[in-house]
């Protein structure tokens, strides 16, 4: 059975408090979504 692509429009997003940027979920925060504060490392060195 072929798995459906994820559709972007219902992914979870937040808003990176350095550079206010809003930014969606990534499969790769799937496990510690609720610590995910900021958009990129950029951001999370210059808090």
């Amino acid at each position: 059975m072929k798995q459906s692509a994820r559709n972007p429009n219902n992914l979870p997003t937040k808003v990176c408090p350095v550079c206010e940027r809003e930014f969606t979920w990534r499969k790769k925060w799937e496990k510690n979504w609720e610590h995910v504060k900021y958009c990129s490392k950029k951001c999370s060195k210059s808090s």
